[in-house]
């Protein structure tokens, strides 16, 4: 555990922490032929949830001045081919919606212990007054991502009993009744980033400044979602999280089937489509849940393409950074969760069946347990995004400017848990017991571990433990979230 690892100044954390959102934050640009409304001048594109910015630093990392040498680098490179098969139509009607997993019930004690100690997260972060949690450990920001994975966290922590039924009931109450009086941009839609303590829109990079940067699409519609389910399980709670939707101006999150987002650039608004496979379905979905025509970013047949890695092909979308400014990144995260929160009513299950699988192929060629996707680091560039693929390269892990850290993939713990609890097997049990034994701290769940430096990735945020505990209540119920909880979806 990196006990030397120490805290970025206060003023810089934010910026080099922020995670959360930013694991979503896969909104971006399209291109104006997509679009028809995007500016072809600098337009800001984002292709995931929330993305961080970089910390200002007058001084260079010893990481920065020379990068190890990553791992695996040659039977990585060596692992692609073009083209890969798509998943045919037969395959994706094999798929059971909504998805029950193999194994359900009672958690073990080492389950239980895992979901306890990711609740202490939470324990120390919530904010008592306005009921917002840190997106990262005592730091006090948060993006509506992050804070879907803290309404995730309460509902598990209330029905793991590891809270009562009175500070369950509180807790979300103050959360809710936060929602629905957050200062908006311009009126509309909120801010990507809050201070969490006194609900101030900040930038990135300052909580002392009020600052409306716009708004991201691949958020709200985490929100969305777990605002259905919510309202769904403990229908006490139906008045506040409608008042919460119709605080919003949430007509502005969709044009002609897709979904958009602003941002500022040069002092300029952006409005631009946001979201690529994977996040844009994920989030596409609890959008629908809600009324609004996303019927062109959950097409995800339209958008994909596939390339074989290590033997099995899998999904990416064709609208690159060359092609559409934005990063096509392939990843677990939206994978999982659309699994573990709908039953795969976003994704084909075949996606996520074929993500995994490559993963696990990955680990028999290099004996490198493989469990990626995006999250904070414990260094610069304090955000990075490890992918199966990305812009045409495999297992990149990259920055969201592109430059190259795969001196920095890690195991994640949130995907380690998150692939476990879906489908149980050999493999995925390697990966549960690897990250119980090598990520955990007093106060929750780091990370993950990093490949190369051997060594945890010795950060805390409020995604990675709320999933972790969302994952432990799928496991429980056995059922998927919104499924347990009795959502209904709107025919469209």
């Amino acid at each position: 555990m990196n006990s030397n690892f120490e805290m970025p100044p206060k003023k810089l954390a934010f910026l080099t922490y922020l995670g959360g959102v930013v694991t979503a934050v896969a909104a971006i640009a399209g291109l104006e032929m997509l679009s028809g409304n995007l500016s072809q001048k600098e337009s800001t594109q984002e292709s995931g949830p929330t993305t961080t910015a970089t910390a200002p630093s007058s001084k260079t990392s010893d990481t920065a001045k020379a990068k190890p040498k990553a791992k695996n680098e040659k039977p990585d490179s060596r692992s692609i081919k073009f083209p890969g098969d798509r998943v045919s139509k037969q395959e994706i009607a094999k798929t059971t919606t909504p998805y029950i997993p193999a194994h359900v019930g009672k958690l073990s004690p080492a389950e239980l212990k895992v979901a306890k100690k990711a609740w202490s997260y939470f324990e120390t972060n919530i904010n008592p007054d306005t009921g917002l949690a840190n997106s990262v450990d005592q730091f006090q920001s948060v993006t509506l991502w992050d804070q879907s994975a803290a309404m995730a966290a309460v509902v598990s922590a209330k029905e793991l009993d590891l809270i009562s039924e009175k500070e369950f009931k509180a807790t979300m109450s103050k959360m809710l009744t936060t929602l629905a009086k957050l200062e908006l941009y311009k009126g509309e839609l909120p801010n990507k980033v809050y201070n969490s303590q006194n609900l101030m829109p900040v930038n990135y990079g300052s909580l002392d400044k009020r600052e409306e940067i716009g708004w991201s699409a691949i958020d709200l519609g985490r929100i969305a979602l777990w605002l259905k389910i919510i309202a769904a399980k403990y229908p006490e709670f139906e008045p506040q999280t409608t008042a919460v939707w119709k605080a919003w101006d949430v007509k502005r999150l969709t044009k002609d089937g897709q979904m958009f987002g602003t941002s500022i650039k040069d002092g300029q608004e952006q409005y631009n489509q946001e979201g690529r496979l994977g996040y844009e379905d994920y989030a596409a979905y609890g959008l629908k849940l809600w009324g609004l025509n996303v019927d062109k970013a959950l097409d995800y047949d339209n958008k994909s393409a596939f390339v074989e890695l290590y033997g099995h092909s899998i999904p990416f979308d064709v609208r690159d950074r060359e092609n559409s400014e934005a990063n096509n990144y392939v990843l677990s995260e939206p994978f999982f969760l659309d699994g573990i929160e709908t039953g795969f009513k976003a994704l084909p299950k075949a996606y996520a069946d074929r993500m995994l699988a490559a993963q696990e192929a990955r680990y028999k060629a290099t004996k490198q347990l493989t469990a990626i996707t995006e999250d904070n680091l414990d260094r610069e560039p304090y955000f990075v995004y490890n992918t199966l693929y990305v812009n045409g390269k495999p297992w990149a892990t990259i920055s969201d400017t592109g430059e190259n850290y795969n001196h920095l993939r890690f195991v994640s713990t949130k995907a380690a848990i998150g692939w476990h609890v879906l489908y149980n097997t050999d493999y995925t049990k390697k990966l549960f017991s690897f990250v119980q034994e090598k990520v955990g701290s007093k106060k929750g769940w780091y990370s993950g571990f990093y490949e190369t430096l051997d060594e945890p990735n010795a950060v805390l945020t409020a995604n990675n433990n709320g999933i972790i505990l969302e994952c432990l209540l799928f496991k429980k119920v056995g059922k998927p979230l919104a499924v347990w909880a009795g959502v209904s979806e709107l025919e469209t």
